[in-house]
């Protein structure tokens, strides 16, 4: 694979389950940035047919076939946000086919020009598209205002949210390995506004770095 142009910046964003990153991708958007939604890519390359999609068959069994031979995701979740193991051979499974694509776009981004690329993963550092990025921003909230913030968003019991709150990457690990941390326990408005400083200080990088 052909490396990405060195004259793209390229941003990765990441964060907590309930901490607000859609709205802080939608902010960078609004601010000029090409958007990857690798949560759009992980649909994709799961839809019926797809070699992805037949692997995961393969290892889970019948349960998490749906109809029409789509996968059934609900009774995924239900399996992986309860065993661990089972979380990171679903992550081995699909990781790679994600960042094939990922990649990919980035490649495409580049050669056609756009120069501010925001890669928004909810997995960045455990598939490995972290290495792809010249920055790396995360989104965190407080455990109590995420856990209500998924029950409503997911319409998911408590016990469900905590389950999905607990298999992700602990607060610790995104706080050391980011550049910038958007920490949103406040309102929409004080979201948007923090996530356009950032976004002005992302330009303000490239402009140094290219100057």
């Amino acid at each position: 694979m052909t490396e990405p142009s060195g004259s793209t910046v390229i941003v990765g964003l990441t964060g907590q389950t309930g901490a607000g990153k859609s709205t802080v991708s939608r902010v960078f958007v609004e601010q000029g940035f090409s958007l990857i939604d690798a949560d759009r890519i992980a649909r994709e390359v799961v839809e019926p047919g797809s070699p992805c999609l037949d692997e995961l068959f393969e290892y889970f069994g019948s349960t998490i076939r749906g109809e029409n031979n789509s996968l059934n995701r609900r009774a995924l979740a239900s399996i992986v946000f309860t065993d661990a193991h089972k979380l990171e051979v679903l992550n081995s499974i699909i990781h790679p086919y994600i960042t094939e694509e990922i990649f990919r776009r980035i490649n495409q981004f580049a050669q056609e020009g756009h120069i501010l690329i925001l890669l928004d993963a909810p997995t960045l550092f455990e598939s490995k598209a972290s290495d792809f990025c010249d920055l790396i921003i995360s989104v965190l909230a407080d455990p109590e205002i995420r856990r209500d913030r998924i029950i409503v968003r997911d319409h998911l019991t408590e016990e469900a949210a905590l389950q999905r709150m607990q298999a992700q990457l602990p607060e610790e690990f995104f706080a050391k390995h980011s550049d910038y941390i958007i920490r949103n326990n406040a309102d929409l408005t004080k979201l948007t506004a923090l996530a356009e400083e950032v976004a002005d200080k992302v330009k303000a990088y490239y402009q140094q770095k290219h100057q």
